[in-house]
């Protein structure tokens, strides 16, 4: 069945609902497709930074990636939002309905819109190895505080990474994450825990290799 499009789905991108003061985590990325390792961030983050909500950030789609298999937005938000089925979880493909193309265009928006708020911005150890690349990755840090889940392969390149070596004064003690969502930016913390080693690009090419049978 093919959908339609995500800005004519009522719900598909609407900003969720918050009030004042509420500690919201926002985890953003592709989800193509969404899967059991995204669900473990999830539930953890929530947990060790003592977050009210945690908003999953499904994105028209990654600058740095091709988008050739990608999903349409509406299909990934509505299996995200059957996999994290946790009343503190929303999902929005919201980004789309405003043009947004780059992470710290979203924070922006956020941040000003809803100043009385206190956002975290949350990602996989597999990204702040990347951080750099990414575009104004120094606002973003300037911005939000930021929580660094750990990633199977990750764990050793991502605290030495250019990112992490030019925001390490900032680095928050794991011990200290529930701090987090109050502390001015730049901070951030790197937290380890429990680890899945599937992959979104794993699944798809199990997928295209099972199709070409």
């Amino acid at each position: 069945m093919t959908l339609r499009h995500p800005l004519r789905i009522p719900g598909i991108t609407a900003l969720p609902p918050s009030g004042r003061g509420m500690r919201i985590g926002l985890f953003g990325g592709s989800f193509n497709p969404i899967h059991d390792g995204h669900r473990l961030v999830v539930e953890e983050t929530l947990r060790r930074l003592d977050l009210d909500a945690l908003w999953v950030l499904v994105t028209p789609g990654n600058p740095l990636k091709t988008h050739n298999d990608l999903a349409p937005l509406a299909d990934r938000v509505i299996a995200a939002r059957q996999l994290l089925d946790n009343p503190k979880v929303r999902v929005t493909g919201f980004e789309a309905a405003h043009g947004f193309t780059y992470s710290w265009q979203t924070i922006r928006f956020l941040t000003s819109s809803l100043p009385d708020r206190r956002f975290v911005w949350i990602m996989g150890a597999d990204n702040l190895v990347d951080f750099h690349r990414w575009e104004r990755w120094r606002d973003i840090a300037a911005m939000v505080p930021m929580a660094i889940y750990v990633r199977p392969g990750s764990g050793r390149l991502a605290p030495v990474s250019m990112a992490a070596s030019a925001l390490a004064q900032w680095r928050y003690d794991e011990t200290d994450a529930t701090r987090l969502a109050f502390a001015n930016p730049p901070a951030w913390v790197y937290l380890h825990g429990r680890q899945s080693a599937l992959s979104s690009s794993a699944i798809r090419a199990r997928r295209q290799h099972v199709k070409s049978k």
